[in-house]
């Protein structure tokens, strides 16, 4: 009993105690915040972020309270994302069908290289508005963890819908329709 009660194990069983209570502390800080998808669920609707971010291309800042009035799809992505490579076109198709009847995509380029997202805006032809989100600090609220994440937007600016992962032309359609 007394080798037990000795200094040195119970510094070693301390510090297992520690390590596994930050191990657990980690595994569930990482859980997505379903805050978004439990209002909807409840058929309520949380405001989208308000923060004003800086344009992806220069020129000033943006955010989601200047399209009010209008359905936005805002879209958080990253130019190292594989699965955005493979939505980008039907966003970009979509934006052209959405913005003559009040709509559009709003895109949030995060946790990037300005130059690597600007070259990914070019490569797909991108012509909807993008903001840039270098910290990540929009993201939080909404429990985003991974992209692509999609959000609907109504026109009061209060989340509709959510996609966690890569959207597509069915999906965008059956969000938003309903709200154009």
């Amino acid at each position: 009993m007394r080798k037990l009660l000795a200094p040195v194990p119970l510094a070693v069983l301390a510090t297992t105690i520690a390590l596994v209570g930050l191990l657990a502390y980690g595994v569930i800080s990482q859980e997505p915040d379903d805050g978004v998808e439990d209002a909807i669920a409840k058929g309520e609707r949380l405001a989208a972020p308000t923060a004003r971010l800086p344009r992806l291309e220069g020129g000033g800042e943006g955010s989601v309270t200047d399209y009010r009035g209008k359905v936005v799809v805002l879209n958080y992505w990253a130019s190292w994302c594989k699965p955005c490579r493979t939505e980008s076109p039907a966003l970009e198709r979509f934006h052209g069908e959405i913005a003559p009847k009040g709509g559009t995509v709003l895109g949030i380029d995060v946790l990037d290289v300005a130059s690597d997202a600007r070259d990914f805006v070019k490569e797909f032809g991108l012509t909807y508005p993008m903001l840039r989100d270098a910290d990540g600090s929009t993201q939080r609220g909404l429990g985003v963890l991974a992209y692509p994440e999609t959000f609907v937007v109504d026109r009061a600016g209060r989340i509709a819908a959510v996609k966690r992962g890569p959207v597509d032309e069915a999906w965008l359609r059956r969000e938003t329709e309903p709200l154009l």
